[in-house]
């Protein structure tokens, strides 16, 4: 720093501990939250919570600074998190991840051909046009639903798929995502 000159002021990102996201386990945003965490040097100090829904887990959340929701560019209402939430909820970073291998994945008793596929409403654009999606509330929890025998198929990563002993019968590969980073804080008006 050159002499006299005033010290940089601390980036919002300094102050975030802690990032909450989508889940249950095994979803593409935990992935990224905590990759967030790694890039920033802090793997072994921050943590990462999973909820069912972004909207629920920013309901309860102290306004503090140091809470971060984790989103992508794809999550269907981004728009409304974003612009409902302008005095509570800034975006501060974004980056660039692949997904996890995005799959469509059987459980042990579904039939031959499946006839309803549990999806996230973001992919739900790769469900076999001859299926009826269902909706369900993250990539992961669509594999718990077909594990349970809510849904012949799902759209899923294939770490959720896995984790839930289907199998796997088409892999549309990882999708390059940006993920962004909304930081939790009072805003004065």
């Amino acid at each position: 720093m050159p002499e006299g000159a005033a010290p940089a002021a601390p980036s919002p990102l300094d102050t975030i501990r802690t990032l909450h996201t989508l889940g249950p386990a095994g979803t593409n945003l935990e992935a990224a939250a905590r990759q967030w965490l790694d890039r920033r040097g802090l793997a072994d100090r921050g943590t990462v919570t999973l909820h069912p829904s972004l909207e629920s887990a920013l309901d309860g959340l102290p306004r503090t600074g140091a809470h971060a929701l984790v989103a992508c560019a794809v999550y269907p209402r981004l728009h409304t998190l974003v612009f409902g939430n302008l005095r509570t909820c800034r975006m501060v970073d974004s980056f660039l991840m692949p997904t996890h291998e995005m799959v469509l994945a059987v459980s042990a008793a579904a039939p031959e051909k499946p006839r309803t596929v549990a999806t996230h409403p973001a992919p739900a654009g790769l469900v076999p046009p001859y299926c009826e999606p269902r909706p369900a509330l993250s990539n992961a929890q669509a594999a718990i639903d077909c594990a349970d025998g809510r849904a012949d198929a799902c759209v899923t990563t294939v770490v959720a798929a896995r984790a839930h002993g289907l199998r796997v019968v088409h892999s549309f590969g990882a999708v390059p995502m940006v993920f962004t980073v909304h930081q939790v804080i009072e805003v004065a008006p």
